[in-house]
């Protein structure tokens, strides 16, 4: 054997003994509580940031939710405080206001004492062809899913590093690892939330405060109905709604909240939520070319401009006799469940 097979077969060893001695540190660590902690969630009035409060209002944290509608706030708290013995505040804000996120954090902090975890759950979804999204589409998308994140961050950082431990969550998407036909505006705010939630983490760990950048798939959250659409919108939501809403394409918004709560207890990297989720990011990864080719079949598969133009409208504007119906049963009830729509639809 010469000296060259000898030196790497000693690197594979040591590093292999590395990564055995990093998992069992990771197994024998103490596992975080969230009993007592103050969970800060942005968009936590409805669809996932309202199953993610209820899940952590079952481990006993103290909550503060943000959003934008007072009235769904309102309703979000009662639906919490009905359910658990636990503290709720409410705040109305904007994140993608600096201002506004630094009065929101200081009264959070103010009525709290501490804010332990931070959510970043607040977004929007604008569902359409190239041809007829704006710039201001764009730049809606980023301001809500990177400057949205960004502003928090910035706000709570100091408040962690006093403590001397965090953590915060960035709710990305698949849409952030793998672009998806007639979402643009959607994945490139999502890719550049990836990048900046995977650029904290590695600054931030020296503060003990873990950065997990979590990934799903597609969801029952209830939300299409508040995605906004364009063009043929009645097509389009029926599309989104059919993908989102039967089993075989989307996971329940349950079972993607328990996986979160479990990717911030452990302090996650990155957490990606659903099979296909996975599958898609191995496949990009492999094979970008052939995924690239992919998208562009399925891209050529969905309407065209036309309808609506350039104007959106929001997914209970563009019903048809396919959505709602028995095929979009499960998602339609999620939307009544999670405060998405507290009427008939």
């Amino acid at each position: 054997m010469s000296k060259n097979e000898k030196n790497l077969i000693i690197s594979m060893a040591a590093g292999f003994g590395a990564v055995c001695v990093w998992k069992l540190w990771k197994k024998m660590r103490p596992k975080y509580s969230f009993s007592n902690k103050v969970v800060l969630i942005t968009g936590g009035s409805r669809g996932l940031g309202l199953v993610l409060a209820r899940n952590f209002a079952a481990e006993g944290a103290k909550l503060a939710i943000c959003a934008r509608n007072k009235e769904e706030l309102t309703a979000a708290k009662q639906d919490l405080q009905n359910q658990f013995e636990t503290e709720v505040l409410e705040i109305v804000c904007d994140v993608t206001s600096e201002d506004q996120v630094n009065q929101m954090v200081e009264i959070v902090y103010q009525h709290c004492g501490q804010i332990d975890v931070l959510i970043n759950n607040a977004g929007i979804i604008q569902v359409g062809p190239l041809s007829l999204q704006t710039r201001k589409d764009f730049e809606d998308s980023l301001a809500v899913h990177f400057w949205g994140p960004f502003n928090t961050v910035q706000a709570v950082l100091p408040l962690m590093r006093e403590q001397g431990n965090g953590r915060i969550v960035n709710i990305a998407s698949i849409g952030g690892k793998v672009a998806v036909p007639h979402l643009a505006p959607y994945c490139a705010g999502k890719f550049a939330l990836v990048g900046l939630s995977d650029a904290i983490r590695t600054e931030l760990a020296k503060d003990n405060i873990y950065v997990t950048t979590v990934c799903p798939g597609l969801m029952r959250t209830g939300s299409h109905i508040n995605a906004f659409f364009k063009g043929q919108n009645e097509i389009e939501f029926s599309l989104f709604s059919l993908m989102n809403g039967l089993p075989v394409t989307s996971v329940s918004a349950e079972k993607a909240a328990k996986e979160i709560v479990e990717a911030c207890r452990n302090g996650k990297a990155e957490k990606v939520i659903s099979i296909q989720a996975e599958l898609a990011v191995l496949a990009n990864t492999l094979f970008p070319e052939i995924v690239a080719e992919a998208m562009g079949m399925i891209n050529q598969l969905l309407p065209d401009k036309g309808g609506i133009g350039t104007q959106k409208v929001t997914g209970k504007e563009s019903t048809s006799f396919i959505s709602p119906s028995i095929l979009t049963g499960l998602i339609d009830r999620a939307s009544r469940k999670n405060n998405e729509l507290n009427h008939e639809f």
